[in-house]
């Protein structure tokens, strides 16, 4: 039986054609809660040009999206670069990887993986930028964010949900392929070590 990470990359690059992200795990220290202009967090031209770098284009898309993002949740202190898969029949399955850039905590390597209920069906690669709000500690983030994906608005090609636990956002930037149409209710799961485990 394949490894996740294998299954992943090998289904992300069916989808989109794309190679699978190398990660390295880094010691965990804390990061702190970010306010506008705190040197902890990331403004906007510094993640655009981290998600040009990584969605390999300097898209208009993805500086209106994030420009977006920042309006309405203002700047992150934490953001994960990744990729994932994603399926649904009514009931889906997401599975995805990456590697999760703090200010003060370096980079380390996380997983994610929800369920999902809905009028909902297809499925679909992405290579996915997530911004995370109101992180304490890097730890913080393995648990249950909770969202509705049908909240999803796009701008140049970038689908951008939020999805909350307690007072942590996290604001997923999609941008991949594949045929899926719906709206659903679902949670991400956070873990430190790749499982197939979605609840």
């Amino acid at each position: 039986m394949r490894s996740r990470s294998t299954f992943l990359a090998a289904a992300f690059a069916a989808l989109l054609g794309a190679a699978p992200i190398a990660a390295t795990a880094q010691t965990v220290q804390p990061a702190y809660a970010a306010n506008p202009g705190d040197p902890s967090s990331y403004n906007s031209n510094e993640l655009i040009e981290s998600g040009h770098q990584f969605f390999g284009s300097a898209s208009r898309g993805l500086a209106l999206a994030l420009q977006e993002a920042i309006r309405r949740w203002g700047e992150p202190n934490g953001y994960i670069l990744g990729q994932e898969a994603s399926g649904a029949f009514f009931g889906g399955l997401r599975y995805g990887e990456g590697k999760l850039f703090t200010r003060n905590a370096g980079e380390r390597r996380i997983f994610w993986q929800g369920p999902s209920i809905g009028f909902d069906v297809g499925g679909e690669g992405a290579r996915t930028m997530m911004l995370v709000y109101n992180m304490p500690y890097t730890d913080a983030m393995f648990r249950r964010f909770v969202g509705i994906d049908g909240s999803a608005y796009l701008i140049g090609g970038f689908g951008v949900t939020a999805a909350a636990a307690d007072e942590m956002v996290v604001v997923p930037i999609r941008a991949g392929v594949g045929a899926r149409l719906g709206v659903n209710m679902g949670y991400l799961k956070f873990t430190p070590e790749p499982t197939w485990n979605p609840f």
